[in-house]
């Protein structure tokens, strides 16, 4: 009995050295009782022992792919053969590489790649409203209730997203931003979303929103809604840029050595966020590495191909290019048009479900998502690279009037 006691007591001293990674994203810092201090700190020592221990080895950058607007599981990673053909719809269920796992017959390339995947059937939240699932599911806590708006916009005192909390323990370098959006930012009728920025971080843990240079949208509506393409304005070439460069710093020691930059510091946070955002720029149009890795004419024509000649799959095949030189962490909209009434070509299928998902939105994700792994795994970067499927909520299992699935939150 003493020897017992000694043991669990010895299992108990030493549990933050050997809990898992895995272990904390099964239990949740919450459930723990942990405060976010506490877990930071958990996370470091957890992360220490990894490092010397003989097992896989650390992700080093992550890859999320968001369905924007609700991706039907029925029709894709969780097809219910057995059920009753109004909750069953049109789709047959394929054989994975996994013994005993189904998918859609519509994601065949995905299904190829399911010992890849580990796909969770029990996340649920409490909202279906698209913004507000994508704030539970983007940072890990319910949105401010005190809006009846189904539309949240982006406040100071929101949570920070997954992106934004990825950035402040992983930089980039110097020229590398540390989180990035591609091809645009989230928008529900014209209405930016909140649950993507940087919150209570501050502005500077914000992504960056670049759009993608090339392909060519898949359909529906597909607007830029804003995020700039990374190349310097007409007219101004490197050397040119080099130069502004240098006469800005010049004039910013020469700010502070009157003194006046204290008094425009004390202006508040705006200025410390638009100087921090204007170098970023600058040293990303002068980084021959991030300007190499948004020149997809670098890849092969036969890659190229492979993710697929639209905004979803070259937005994919560049978020692999930007990790590759440091990028911690890269978001890819998974959708050519945004929230625009149900129009545009996007995972919202409340009508027309089974002919939208045939013929372009599951086709536009599944090759390149694949491609994606398989790329990964040749060039020995899939076990430090996590790709994470994403989307706002679950549809319902019973099929509407209109030959779609409504909004489901459980």
């Amino acid at each position: 009995m003493a020897t017992r006691r000694k043991r669990r007591g010895t299992r108990a001293a030493n549990a933050e050295s050997i809990l898992s990674r895995r272990g904390v994203l099964k239990t949740g810092a919450g459930a723990l009782g942990l405060s976010l201090p506490g877990f930071l700190h958990l996370r470091d020592r957890t992360a220490d022992a990894a490092s010397q221990s003989s097992g896989p080895g650390r992700a080093k950058s992550c890859i999320v792919l968001y369905c924007w607007g609700g991706i039907s599981h029925h029709e894709s990673w969780d097809p219910k053969p057995k059920a009753p053909k109004e909750v069953r719809g049109l789709f047959q269920p394929i054989e994975t590489a996994t013994p005993g796992i189904q998918f859609s017959e519509h994601i065949p390339y995905l299904a190829r790649q399911s010992e890849r995947l580990a796909v969770v059937r029990s996340i649920h939240h409490l909202s279906s409203a698209h913004g507000k699932g994508m704030y539970w599911n983007m940072t890990g806590h319910a949105p401010p209730q005190t809006q009846a708006a189904a539309n949240l916009t982006p406040s100071p005192s929101d949570w920070p997203s997954l992106a934004a909390m990825v950035s402040q323990f992983r930089k980039g370098g110097r020229g590398v931003p540390d989180a990035m959006r591609l091809p645009y930012p989230l928008i529900d009728n014209g209405t930016l979303q909140a649950g993507e920025y940087g919150g209570w971080l501050g502005t500077a843990a914000d992504p960056i929103v670049v759009r993608t240079p090339k392909g060519k949208p898949f359909g529906g509506v597909s607007r830029d809604l804003g995020s700039p393409v990374l190349k310097p304005a007409d007219g101004v070439n490197r050397p040119r840029l080099q130069a502004r460069q240098s006469l800005l710093r010049s004039l910013d020691r020469r700010f502070d050595a009157g003194g006046l930059a204290a008094i425009s510091r004390s202006s508040g946070p705006r200025v410390k966020s638009f100087e921090h955002f204007r170098d970023l720029a600058m040293d990303m149009l002068l980084s021959a590495r991030v300007k190499d890795a948004f020149d997809l004419d670098r890849e092969p024509e036969r890659m190229r191909r492979a993710y697929g000649g639209h905004i979803c799959g070259q937005s994919i095949l560049l978020a692999r290019r930007l990790t590759e030189v440091g990028v911690p962490i890269v978001t890819v909209c998974c959708a050519a048009g945004d929230l625009n009434g149900s129009k545009g070509d996007h995972w919202d299928t409340h009508a027309n479900n089974f002919n939208r998902l045939k013929n372009t939105m599951l086709p536009a994700l599944d090759k390149p998502a694949a491609t994606l792994l398989e790329d990964l795994a040749a060039r020995g970067r899939l076990d430090e690279t996590l790709v994470v499927f994403l989307t706002d909520f679950g549809r319902t299992p019973k099929i509407n009037g209109g030959a779609g699935r409504d909004h489901r939150i459980r």
